[in-house]
């Protein structure tokens, strides 16, 4: 029986473990998120822009019922369209004020990646108020298509990755809500939102 050499065995491995990796990737990525503390919801896409933007919108209402001020930020990278019905929900105010964002119940923005090690998403900082409508209300709802989910951070910064996104903005990565044991136990809520909710559009 003949034998492949080693180098070749190795690259087949390698085309394996690549394809495996894309395959389960969702999986690892809502795991890693979850694990910080985040929630996550998975949301088909639909046939058409309404139907989906519908969607969207019952999303965020199942979670955050009870969300009273809403704002919601122009999208940098998913179609304005899908964000359409958000804006019209119940509470949806226009105001970009630090001290009225910082009142929101929830702060809907897209995100241009998410990491799957980490379960984190990558939000740009430079459009319309993006950076602080996600940093500022009490839950940040993050809306992520799941073909721009990457396997680890390094994969950002490639030019031949995500279409260069990652070199060409300022960003953040957000890795569940906010957090912090300086003072003794942990705390969520303190400096940023006390839940991230993240939906990922399949």
């Amino acid at each position: 029986m003949r034998q492949n050499p080693p180098r070749r065995r190795r690259a087949i491995r390698a085309r394996h473990t690549e394809s495996m990796d894309r395959y389960d990737i969702l999986d690892t990525f809502e795991r890693a998120a979850i694990a910080a503390a985040a929630t996550v919801e998975r949301l088909q896409r639909s046939s058409g822009p309404q139907e989906q933007a519908e969607e969207l919108a019952c999303a965020v209402r199942r979670a955050a019922p009870d969300a009273r001020r809403i704002a919601v930020a122009p999208p940098a990278d998913l179609p304005p369209e899908l964000f359409a019905a958000c804006e019209r929900l119940p509470g949806v105010f226009a105001g970009r004020g630090k001290s009225e964002l910082a009142a929101a119940d929830v702060g809907i923005t897209d995100a241009f990646a998410g990491v799957a090690r980490t379960g984190s998403v990558c939000i740009a900082l430079d459009p319309d108020h993006t950076g602080f409508i996600s940093l500022l209300a009490r839950m940040h709802v993050a809306v992520v298509a799941a073909e721009d989910i990457v396997e680890a951070p390094r994969e950002l910064f490639r030019r031949d990755r995500l279409r260069g996104k990652g070199l060409d903005r300022n960003f953040v990565f957000v890795t569940g809500p906010s957090a912090t044991a300086d003072m003794g136990p942990l705390v969520r809520g303190v400096h940023g939102p006390h839940r991230l909710h993240i939906i990922v559009l399949t």
